[in-house]
């Protein structure tokens, strides 16, 4: 697993102050844990907080935490923002403590089950163990061995907290789902070494990817900010060098503002022949990216999973996305289409639940028909 060489030393602990009852005392003085609308509402709280960050994280994950009183009214929603600074539930303790609140914090939802080992920041099962939270729901075991084991740690006694898993819970089915897709790519690379991958492709009502004469696009303004909530939450792209000598592409988040002070993002040119051109390769390295060739296509997922990539964007042109489709290589796919008839229209194939239900909705609502099931 990637790990960058300047990894921050140390990690700040979440201190509490007051006297709060442990999991046991805050049942017996009535502290009762919230319906499941409640959790179900806070839950999309979280996820939609989280969604905001995906591509900002890596090679860490998206995750989002959010604080319930004993009512089940939300206190605050956070996430983890970018490796290096505050998990999601350290930093929603934080925020709760800033405004007040932290001693009406009776329930935690958690997407990924919380840390349990000291990194670059404390881990987030201790971090809740010192609050006044008794109740705790997990969206998702946590698939990195090295991070996992908050549950057990949480319901340790003498202040073990109650933890429920949303799998657990028929009810929260739909909850569950959503939170396996906002933890995909970063679960692709953790069990598989490689990245998830999601190609985008464009095309006119016939099928052709060819813009008219004279145009870079033939879709809509909202489909221009769909590909770039893409790009923005992708930590790379794979492209190739067809389309970089006929485009000269910059592949540049525009139309959607891009994420503050990220890593750079990779950018893999497919290139058998050597034909990629110096000004170009100079350009974007200018631009912020880190160029890699390949003469292998079937190479780029585990190097790009070597690099710590969660999550990469395919955009390139026909022959690419053939040799990419006989070789299997993508995990979802999003089509583009547009319409003489009406708006664009986007279907989705995905080989599990896709985090594209992010880029597409920019929430954790189901999607319409016409875009297809998640």
């Amino acid at each position: 697993m990637f790990v960058p060489e300047d990894r921050p030393k140390g990690w700040d602990r979440i201190a509490v102050s007051g006297d709060f009852p442990s999991g046991v005392a805050a049942k017996e003085q009535g502290l009762t844990a919230p319906d499941i609308s409640a959790v179900r509402r806070g839950f999309d709280a979280a996820l939609k907080e989280a969604s905001v960050y995906l591509g900002a994280t890596s090679p860490n994950p998206a995750v989002g935490c959010t604080l319930l009183d004993r009512d089940g009214a939300i206190l605050v929603s956070e996430a983890h923002h970018r490796t290096g600074t505050r998990h999601a539930e350290a930093l929603a303790l934080h925020r709760a403590r800033e405004i007040g609140v932290l001693d009406r914090a009776v329930t935690a939802l958690v997407t990924l089950e919380p840390c349990n080992h000291v990194g670059r920041t404390p881990p987030c099962s201790e971090a809740l163990r010192d609050s006044p939270v008794s109740t705790v729901w997990v969206g998702m075991r946590d698939p990195n061995p090295v991070a996992g084991g908050g549950i057990a740690r949480l319901r340790q006694m003498p202040e073990g907290r109650e933890v429920f898993l949303v799998e657990e819970c028929p009810d929260l089915a739909e909850t569950h789902r959503a939170c396996q897709a906002l933890l995909a790519p970063f679960a692709t690379r953790i069990s598989k070494q490689r990245p998830w991958i999601t190609v985008k492709q464009a095309c006119d009502a016939k099928g052709s990817m060819i813009p008219p004469e004279g145009k870079t696009t033939f879709t809509s303004q909202n489909s221009l900010e769909i590909a770039h909530r893409l790009r923005r939450a992708s930590d790379a792209i794979i492209t190739g060098i067809g389309t970089v000598l006929a485009d000269r592409p910059r592949f540049t988040v525009r139309h959607v503002a891009d994420h503050e002070d990220r890593a750079p993002r990779l950018l893999v040119v497919c290139d058998r022949q050597n034909r990629l051109p110096d000004s170009w390769r100079e350009m974007m390295i200018g631009s912020g990216y880190r160029v890699i060739v390949s003469r292998d296509l079937a190479e780029i997922p585990s190097l790009l999973g070597d690099h710590g990539v969660n999550w990469a964007m395919v955009e390139a042109g026909p022959a690419l996305l053939d040799e990419i489709a006989d070789q299997g290589l993508w995990d979802d796919w999003l089509t583009i289409r547009t319409s003489h008839e009406g708006p664009d229209r986007c279907s989705v194939r995905s080989h599990g639940p896709s985090p594209l239900r992010f880029i597409l909705d920019e929430g954790v609502n189901p999607l319409p028909a016409d875009k297809a099931a998640f």
